[in-house]
């Protein structure tokens, strides 16, 4: 259509400045004639496109038309520019080419500050194929089903009306109202399979946030008082807002953290570096646990 190509057509001449009526013509499989006719109508309409004939010369736009129609500051521009490129992260379908687009209406900026990569070190196709599927099924309002592995050990078939994805914690997360459970549930990505979109359409209501004042686990929360060794320092300024260091050189820290299992990984994930001193029940079971494991190897 005409008029896709015309916007294409302004698109290509702010990222490339001049091109020739031959190579939109090559692009758009179109005689140079239609080119021509195509430059008048831009120009009928008041964009400023004009055309140098010779050596050198071509098709072009005046320079900053485009920053001079501009209704944002330079400060909101930067950070339309740079949410792009973290929003590219995601890795979302055709986002590198909204952020050219994007960027040519903009103009030029320094966007190179920042990088963001959401996926994890290993196993990232099922997480990113499950992400496109879910994407899909919110926007077009789909329920969906899956297998879920919950923290308790269960494996269970979850029906859901998918609202948000979201980003907490170092992991993706699928909010929505669980038919299952007759409430809004989070599911962990990485936690699910045998997913399905299905053909049934819902019309619930989707919530502008889903973070903020509550929160996303349903399990009881225990204060964890830890002793860190210097070795782990990194840790303790990547993980903990308050400490205090003792004179040995050892961290004591405390984190909210909810019960369950995964008290245990995250504590053994510091190795012999960690010690509980709160509270007492974690304290016997992480003994309890260790004592298993020392089965094994005996």
């Amino acid at each position: 259509m005409q008029i896709n190509r015309l916007f294409e057509i302004v698109y290509i001449l702010l990222d490339k400045k001049t091109v020739t009526s031959r190579e939109l013509a090559d692009r758009f499989e179109v005689s140079t004639r239609t080119i021509f006719r195509d430059v008048e109508t831009l120009s009928a309409v008041g964009i400023p496109v004009y055309m140098k004939k010779g050596r050198g010369g071509g098709i072009s736009l005046l320079p900053n038309f485009i920053l001079n129609k501009a209704v944002i500051t330079d400060a909101e521009k930067e950070d339309i520019l740079s949410s792009l490129k973290a929003v590219k992260a995601i890795d979302l379908n055709k986002t590198e080419t909204t952020l050219n687009k994007i960027s040519s209406l903009l103009g030029e900026s320094e966007t190179d500050w920042i990088e963001v990569d959401f996926s994890s070190w290993v196993n990232t196709q099922n997480e990113t194929d499950v992400f496109n599927i879910i994407k899909g099924a919110i926007l077009q309002k789909h329920v969906i089903t899956f297998s879920y592995s919950s923290a308790k050990k269960q494996t269970i078939s979850r029906e859901i009306e998918p609202l948000k994805l979201g980003f907490k914690g170092g992991a993706w997360y699928v909010y929505g109202y669980c038919r299952t459970r007759n409430d809004t549930r989070f599911f962990k990505l990485r936690r699910i399979r045998e997913l399905s979109v299905g053909a049934e359409i819902f019309e619930r209501k989707t919530p502008k946030q889903i973070f903020l004042g509550k929160e996303v686990f349903q399990e009881d929360f225990v204060i964890l008082k830890l002793k860190l060794s210097e070795k782990v320092a990194y840790r303790v300024f990547d993980e903990f807002e308050d400490y205090e260091q003792e004179e040995d050189g050892s961290y004591i820290v405390e984190i909210k953290y909810p019960k369950g299992e995964w008290i245990f990984y995250y504590i053994m994930s510091f190795g012999s570096h960690c010690q509980v001193l709160e509270p007492e029940f974690v304290r016997k079971e992480i003994q309890v646990e260790l004592e298993k494991i020392l089965e094994q190897y005996i």
